[in-house]
């Protein structure tokens, strides 16, 4: 699988556009800022973007959405509890100085458990909350891949003080993703850089807490 990662807007989010190897059709996974530098990309590319997938609606998360899916044509995967928040992400912005961001009405949801077949590949949505209420990740069982969004960094995980957030939510479902997924599957988080789970299974702070429980 071929993927690029673009870190995106002040927050430093990341935003991934990924195919399959040599593949004209691709999917943008959470474009969060810098809607020309994403669109750039794609046209560098060649691609045909099929779907927009987000993990969750955090502004830093969906401040492109509207203009890429616009360009694109590709609709939008949104996580069905946070449906209300795309569709008016200024009034969940928790800090001045941020935006202004355009809200888009989200063309399908996820809710965790489906599979979805989409640019040439199956990709395994997964329930993740804890980060947010209705946070999804997207596993692409053939690549060992795993979009994680905001549940699990290189070194760290998502914070839990944001609207929604909650901490044991967030250690369940770290562990639910432990146990589905495989050691060796490729992390592509939200913020910061590139890992896999069993790196972090070793050594991330946080996991090793939940290890010993």
């Amino acid at each position: 699988m071929d993927v690029r990662m673009f870190t995106v807007g002040p927050v430093q989010e990341n935003c991934f556009v990924a195919r399959r190897d040599g593949s004209d059709r691709a999917l943008i996974v959470d474009p969060g800022d810098e809607a020309e530098r994403i669109l750039g990309a794609v046209k560098e590319l060649g691609v045909a973007v099929e779907a927009i997938l987000l993990t969750h609606t955090h502004f830093d998360h969906v401040g492109a959405v509207a203009p890429v899916a616009r360009a694109t044509g590709a609709p939008v995967y949104c996580p069905k509890i946070e449906v209300p928040v795309l569709a008016s992400i200024m009034d969940y912005v928790p800090w001045p100085g941020f935006g202004p961001f355009e809200s888009y009405d989200a063309d399908k949801t996820v809710e965790g458990g489906e599979t979805l077949e989409l640019a040439g590949m199956r990709i395994d949505v997964h329930f993740v909350p804890g980060h947010s209420p209705g946070h999804v990740a997207y596993s692409v069982p053939d690549e060992q891949a795993l979009f994680s969004g905001d549940v699990i960094f290189q070194g760290s995980v998502g914070r839990t003080d944001l609207p929604g957030g909650d901490w044991p939510t967030l250690a369940a479902s770290i562990g639910r993703l432990l146990d589905a997924l495989p050691p060796e599957t490729s992390v592509f988080p939200g913020h910061m850089g590139l890992t896999t789970l069993g790196r972090e299974a070793r050594t991330n702070p946080f996991l090793r807490e939940l290890a010993s429980q």
